[in-house]
């Protein structure tokens, strides 16, 4: 693990001193961002449609499970489907509006607009992992009343870890700030990444294992694989590129001066990801339910 962190950050300032063994590829990146106001307008503004477009298919399907599941509260589904309307919403506003929030005069507050949307991706889709732990831990006989308190303890230190950065970059060293700030968005898409890989990877071996052929299964399993595996993705993609833009500059997603890579990281960690995920969760509950019954299957 260290040998890999140091490779990381040597691979990452090695861009900057042209010291790096490997083709240059933010160099590529960049080298393509010659690019007229119009054609940057066009591509901030396609971003915008595409976060709009998400935003739209997430409402819709919850308006659909609220239609089916009138008499029932608040499911995880219903959740699920709500924070991805608010995420998506919330990037294509910003889109919408990129020269006013990349030109910000506060660094503090252009990094909180910034950053706020990915935070609440990371609270939208952990929410998932928290799904797939309580069915674990019931199909175990195991506790799960410490599972949701957990959920929202980790989220409340993410948060108050996050406004604690931004308050510091408006009063400290930027620079310091704004590392801190990539470097911590490393380390909980990371930590993002690995619960997937716990509790996606152990329900999708525990259905594997679980001796009754149905179709019903064979549906179930191949979900539960799908989506642990595109989300494991774009969280580790997440996670690389944010830790290698702490240091290299190239790599930066949050300047206006890089839009084509801004439109490749986007497409690759966000829209791609949570689209192929709605999808494949797309099935509507059972009109009638039992009172355990469990959202999203």
């Amino acid at each position: 693990m260290v040998k890999s962190t140091s490779f990381v950050l040597q691979l990452a300032k090695g861009y900057d001193n042209g010291t790096a063994g490997v083709p240059p590829i933010f160099d590529w990146f960049n080298g393509m961002t010659e690019v007229s106001y119009y054609e940057k307008q066009a591509i901030f503004y396609s971003l915008c449609a595409a976060y709009a477009f998400v935003s739209i298919i997430a409402l819709v399907q919850l308006i659909r499970i609220q239609l089916r599941l009138s008499g029932i509260g608040w499911t995880t589904q219903k959740v699920f489907h709500l924070m991805n309307f608010v995420v998506f919403g919330l990037r294509a506003i910003l889109f919408g509006f990129y020269s006013g929030v990349f030109n910000l005069k506060s660094k503090a507050l252009e990094m909180m607009l910034l950053d706020l949307p990915g935070l609440l991706f990371f609270s939208t889709y952990t929410l998932l992992v928290l799904f797939w732990a309580e069915i674990f831990h019931q199909a175990r006989n195991l506790p799960i009343d410490k599972l949701r308190p957990a959920y929202y303890a980790v989220n409340a230190v993410v948060y108050f870890i996050q406004i604690c950065i931004w308050i510091f970059i408006s009063v400290g060293p930027v620079s310091a700030g704004v590392e801190t700030a990539k470097l911590f968005f490393a380390v909980i898409s990371f930590t993002a990444a690995l619960g997937f890989v716990m509790y996606g990877g152990r329900l999708f071996a525990m259905l594997r294992r679980f001796p009754i052929e149905s179709r019903g299964r064979q549906k179930k399993l191949h979900e539960v694989g799908f989506v642990t595996g595109i989300c494991c993705i774009c969280f580790m993609i997440r996670c690389i590129m944010v830790a290698i833009s702490a240091f290299n500059g190239k790599a930066d997603v949050d300047v206006i001066d890089h839009p084509v890579l801004i439109l490749f990281y986007y497409m690759v960690v966000e829209i791609l990801p949570s689209i192929l995920v709605l999808f494949i969760l797309r099935k509507l509950p059972p009109k009638r339910v039992s009172e355990q019954y469990h959202p999203i299957q």
